[in-house]
């Protein structure tokens, strides 16, 4: 029997993990706080999210999995209270914005898994700004691989190729097969040799390629000071009066040394840094000097401190200050090959860490110097500019026209929207990512305005949360011809449906594609995996349709969830 799943908030994301289970056959109610236009009240309860009565009449009691997608944290953390007193045994699916709560929720409850809509659609953002036109992503080998769906046509490359040959290559994953004609399983077209035709398509996973730059000292110094006319309107006034004070103290020595004092070079230098900065000399050098010379002293003191003074409060403000770090990081922007984020919220921190992770060079854009993600962005080495990108200023000064992408991810459309064209106005050439929340605006601005990429986390994120609701230990999903497919990892024990068979044979009687098998400390892969024989202990890695699961429901042993 299939489980019976409540999906609490239906906004737009919640409501499309709620149409995608039903599509995949669950049995599956939603809990709004208000009626969904088209939704039948049996399958949409309406009520307080609040209210123990409103998840009892969702049936709670005899659930086995809520989905929680409302995005206030607060709100969700009371429900998942609620929930657990009604039926502690439920398990729960978990919308949380605060990562490391979520975590902790993770460790101490069981049957708890917190997922966040921006760690799942960053990796996504990530993939489009580097070129590759991802419809997700999949966590093998401890890396995220994009994956990408293949439309053999004519002229392909792989038209007529054998799958067996795209089998064995280790920097590719297989993930999924749809045949134009018949229903002929992977692992079956690959045992056969089956070839690739016109109509098929292939879901793949391509193993990420990460970017090693590294620069000298002298390298990033020479950078620094090439750099420093971007930021004279911030140090001009310090130099400025750094030189005035230099010029103030060599005209004091050579005084000095001139005056037939009987004093060297270094000692007039001393006693006159000493004198012009407060800090003492020796003022008997000038007792039995001339009237002319003291006078000459007493000015100097005086001039001296005044300069010395606003001096050091200029010097003050801009190294304690903020304009220091507003100063190293506009000295370090990449002259070239860079990416550009818009933006530094939950989606675009995350977009940062994917793409530092992959060894590229970026540049953030935030107008908020308070924001939330601003340390952790500099604790990264990132140049964080403080501005608004919608100005072609601030554009300009991120390099813009030798930049390989820029990723608009502001929590407003419309604004994502204009700093988009502002940049292609500066630089055509210029690949942009656009964040739009609606799904089907996204859709339509990307017919509009041909960007290479406008994507919308909600879209992006549904499917992971859905395919979590199913079961199992989710490493990665997609939607291939309005079916949702998963990738997960499962424990094989003795009780295991596919304990002593061996993998190729399991694979074609399931429908499931394996990706790779943890066994005695070793991973197998390609030809071999499909000859090994599974036994208890086997960590399987594999991918499945999401309406083939209930093969697994009542085998698969709790393991350890992952946290997105």
């Amino acid at each position: 029997m299939k489980p019976r799943i409540i999906v609490c908030s239906l906004g737009r994301t919640g409501y499309k993990i709620f149409r995608l289970l039903r599509q995949q056959g669950a049995l599956v109610v939603g809990i709004h706080h208000q009626a969904i236009s088209g939704e039948r009240a049996g399958d949409v309860i309406v009520g307080d999210l609040h209210a123990a009565s409103t998840l009892k009449a969702a049936g709670i009691q005899q659930a086995n999995t809520l989905v929680i997608a409302g995005g206030d944290d607060a709100l969700n953390l009371w429900i998942v209270m609620q929930a657990r007193v009604l039926n502690p045994r439920i398990r729960i699916i978990n919308r949380f914005f605060n990562t490391s709560l979520g975590e902790r929720l993770d460790y101490t409850l069981p049957d708890h898994l917190s997922m966040s809509v921006a760690g799942l659609a960053a990796p996504v953002f990530s993939f489009a700004a580097l070129g590759n036109k991802a419809i997700g992503q999949i966590k093998l080998f401890k890396q995220t691989w994009p994956i990408h769906e293949e439309y053999i046509h004519q002229y392909h490359p792989w038209n007529g190729r054998k799958l067996n040959e795209l089998w064995e290559d280790r920097s590719r994953m297989l993930i999924y097969y749809l045949p134009v004609e018949g229903d002929l399983d992977l692992v079956s077209a690959v045992m056969s040799g089956h070839e690739l035709q016109k109509g098929d398509r292939l879901i793949v996973g391509t193993q990420p390629q990460i970017r090693t730059t590294r620069k000298s000292l002298i390298a990033k110094l020479v950078k620094v000071f090439t750099n420093l006319r971007q930021f004279r309107h911030h140090a001009q006034s310090v130099l400025v009066g750094a030189m005035l004070l230099m010029m103030i103290i060599s005209v004091a020595t050579l005084t000095y040394v001139s005056a037939e004092l009987k004093m060297s070079v270094i000692d007039a230098l001393y006693f006159s840094v000493g004198m012009i900065t407060g800090a003492g000399g020796n003022e008997t050098v000038v007792e039995n000097a001339p009237d002319s010379v003291k006078i000459f002293t007493v000015i100097m003191m005086l001039v001296g401190a005044a300069i010395f003074g606003i001096w050091y409060a200029l010097l003050n403000d801009f190294v304690l200050g903020t304009r220091f770090k507003q100063f190293w990081d506009a000295a370090r922007i990449p002259r070239r090959n860079h990416y550009i984020v818009c933006g530094l919220g939950g989606l675009g921190i995350k977009i940062v860490q994917q793409l530092y992770n992959n060894g590229q060079e970026v540049v953030v854009v935030e107008p908020n110097s308070n924001g939330k993600y601003i340390n952790t962005a500099r604790s990264l080495g990132i140049p964080t500019i403080h501005a608004d990108a919608s100005f072609p200023e601030t554009l300009k000064a991120c390099n813009v026209s030798n930049a390989a992408s820029l990723i608009a991810v502001t929590g407003n459309d419309a604004t994502n929207v204009e700093i988009a064209l502002k940049a292609k106005g500066l630089s055509p050439k210029i690949e942009v990512v656009v964040n739009y929340a609606d799904p089907d605006f996204a859709r339509m601005a990307q017919e509009v305005f041909d960007f290479e990429a406008v994507l919308s986390p909600a879209e992006l994120a549904a499917p992971a949360f859905a395919a979590a609701a199913l079961g199992g230990r989710i490493l990665g999903n997609g939607i291939t011809a309005d079916s949702l497919w998963v990738a997960f990892a499962t424990i094989i024990t003795s009780s295991h449906p596919f304990c002593g068979q061996r993998v190729k044979e399991a694979a074609m009687s399931a429908d499931f594609v394996p990706l790779y098998l943890e066994t005695n400390s070793q991973t197998i892969h390609g030809w071999e995996l499909l000859e090994t024989c599974l036994s208890g202990g086997d960590m399987l890695y594999l991918t499945m349709p999401a309406t083939r699961l209930y093969q697994l429901w009542r085998y698969t042993p709790k393991i350890d969830a992952v946290s997105y």
